[in-house]
């Protein structure tokens, strides 16, 4: 006679606490309440790393510490977990929570696993269990898996520093198989997403933490959640100012077609060197969102390295920038454009100048913005100029036989590459974005501050 199989109580306690934790989110996203600023709790505050192999950006935001993959157009926080339904909670098939959670479905993928990955688990309760589509943002695949609970931790802050010891919660997030890893990091277990769509991470902490709907980024170096201030040094070491005060602020765009995407109204681009100045001749509209279709605008996306753009806009920025820089380069020098280095299309060989504390001295491309932004976002030097062999080449590609990276079809991707030393401010509940530039060119840097000293 066969032995008879033991029960597993500590499988079943461990599903009964997470439960108990799943419960707890699913009501918090279900109620329309807004928290009181008596009861607002702390900001929090977690490290960024850049994987030198891919350019992407990771957050250890997860108790385990396993990276996840930054992305800014992300409607999700996704990770791999156990197959077992008995080692994770699930949410209920007919919930509000589970039908928010499925307009979250992306519009067009490869699944890897035909939409099938959960299938043939044997579920831990009697009831169904909901299911999501996480998405692999870099190679645009994605998959089926249950949504559940994802444990987390991090520190606090007071906009100075971070505070000890770290602080654990927990969100609602997908369970996504190994193979939706491709391309990611080494060691990355999934993705956080960070758009404005009601799952995402900053969209979840402000619902259980109340304390201001607004994240920042400061790449490749850290990330803050809530409304706090951002102390980073001026010139001065020993001054520090609240940067998100300080900072430019444009209003976010509302795609119809992508409604959690950070769109920014760009309406014309032009370069500058010395006294050449030049404009980029763009189509009438080229720029501007398509309000039936969804498609056209400016968008900002971690999941990229180089900001992409449609190939009619990218003809008329590259014969700008060609112009602009022959016309501005220093007389009697030898500056011209030389065959291109792949992936990039415009590259010059020549003597650049370089300047005394920020780097060399290059065109300036300035992003015209409009609809009552508080001044244009100017691309420096190290935001967009990238060193090869022989030749200097420009970070900004034309879209390639894949199309764009993130979905709607918008005409240019803001890559990640021109958002670095920038702290980037997203106040949603004013629905604005603040950006400082390039922190460097202003004697600053995203390391200049204090949080991670003590």
């Amino acid at each position: 006679m066969s032995a008879q199989a033991k029960p597993n109580h500590k499988a079943r306690t461990n599903y009964v606490f997470h439960r108990v934790i799943l419960s707890s989110l699913v009501l918090l996203l279900s109620c329309s309440c807004t928290a009181a600023t008596s009861d607002r709790q702390p900001p929090m505050i977690s490290r960024i790393a850049k994987d030198p192999v891919t350019s992407l950006y990771t957050i250890s935001i997860k108790a385990d510490k396993s990276p996840l993959v930054v992305d800014l157009a992300g409607s999700l926080v996704w990770s791999t977990c156990p197959p077992s339904a008995a080692a994770h909670s699930t949410v209920q098939c007919e919930s509000a929570t589970c039908a928010m959670a499925k307009q979250q479905c992306p519009p067009r993928c490869r699944y890897v696993d035909g939409g099938r990955f959960w299938e043939n688990r044997q579920l831990g309760s009697a009831e169904c269990a909901c299911t999501v589509h996480p998405l692999n943002p870099v190679t645009g695949e994605c998959s089926t898996g249950d949504l559940t609970s994802l444990a987390m931790s991090t520190n606090t802050t007071n906009g100075t520093m971070e505070l000890r010891p770290e602080e654990s919660f927990a969100v609602l997030g997908a369970c996504a198989p190994s193979r939706l890893l491709t391309s990611l990091p080494v060691g990355a277990t999934g993705v956080a997403g960070l758009s404005r769509g009601p799952l995402s991470l900053p969209s979840q902490l402000t619902a259980q933490r109340g304390f201001g709907n607004k994240f920042a980024l400061c790449l490749p170096d850290f990330a803050t959640f809530g409304d706090t201030p951002v102390y980073l040094s001026v010139p001065d070491p020993r001054v520090y100012i609240d940067y998100t005060t300080a900072i430019p602020y444009t209003p976010l765009l509302t795609n119809p077609a992508n409604t959690g995407g950070h769109y920014i109204p760009v309406k014309g681009i032009s370069v500058s060197w010395h006294a050449a100045d030049a404009a980029a001749a763009l189509p009438r509209g080229a720029l501007d969102i398509d309000v039936r279709t969804g498609r056209g605008g400016v968008v900002l996306s971690t999941a990229t390295p180089y900001t992409i753009m449609r190939p009619d806009v990218f003809r008329a920025f590259a014969i700008a920038f060609d112009d602009a820089i022959m016309r501005g380069k220093i007389p009697m020098t030898t500056m011209r454009r030389v065959q291109a280095t792949k992936p990039f299309e415009l590259c010059y060989h020549g003597a650049f100048p370089m300047l005394k504390r920020s780097g060399y001295d290059m065109p300036y491309i300035e992003l015209e913005l409009g609809n009552g932004a508080t001044r244009n976002w100017t691309l420096f030097n190290s935001n967009y100029m990238v060193q090869v062999e022989g030749a200097m080449c420009v970070g900004i590609l034309p879209m390639g036989p894949r199309g764009m990276p993130v979905d709607g079809e918008p005409a240019v991707v803001i890559g990640g590459m021109q958002l670095e030393d920038n702290l980037l401010v997203f106040d949603l509940e004013q629905q604005r974005l603040g950006f400082s530039m390039l922190l460097r060119f202003q004697l600053s840097s995203c390391r200049s501050g204090n949080f991670f000293r003590n």
